[in-house]
C-alpha cells in the first residue's frame, strides 16, 4: 500500500502558487493525481482550458473563479467541478494564502490563451 508522507510530497511553483504534489504515477498512482495547492495573497493565475476533468476542494480562505466566462467567489467548504474543455482561472484577492485539495485523471495538459501548452508534473 503505498503511503505519500507530507515529507515526501514533491512541491512546483507556477504562476505565483505552490503545486504540493502527493499521488501521481511517480508515487504509485495509476489513475488519478491529487495535490494541495497553495494560492498566496494577491495572486492571479491565467485563464487556461484544461483537457482533462479537474475536482479543486477549498480548504482556507476564498478566490474568485471564473469558469466558461462566469465569475463566482468561491469560499471554504466549496468544490468545484472543472469539465474537460473549460476555461478556468483562479484570483486570490484576499490577505492570506487558499488552500485547496485538487483531483484528476493522470494526463492532465492546460493550454494558456497565448496557446502555450503546460504538461504540469504533478498531474502526470
Amino acid at each position: 500500500m503505498p503511503v505519500i508522507h507530507s515529507s515526501d510530497a514533491v512541491v512546483h511553483e507556477m504562476h505565483g502558487a505552490r503545486f504540493v504534489s502527493y499521488a501521481r504515477p511517480g508515487t504509485g498512482s495509476k489513475e488519478l493525481c491529487a495535490w494541495r495547492g497553495e494560492i498566496p495573497a494577491g495572486t492571479k493565475a491565467p485563464l487556461h482550458t484544461v483537457s482533462r476533468e479537474e475536482i479543486l476542494h477549498i480548504l482556507e480562505g476564498e478566490l474568485v473563479i471564473t469558469l466558461d466566462g462566469r465569475t463566482e467567489r468561491v469560499t471554504a467548504g466549496d468544490t468545484l467541478i472543472i469539465n474537460p474543455g473549460a476555461t478556468f482561472g483562479v484570483e486570490n484577492p484576499t490577505d492570506r494564502t487558499v488552500i485547496t485539495w485538487v483531483t484528476t485523471p493522470i494526463g492532465l495538459t492546460a493550454e494558456l490563451s497565448d496557446g502555450t501548452r503546460i504538461s504540469p508534473p504533478w498531474a502526470n
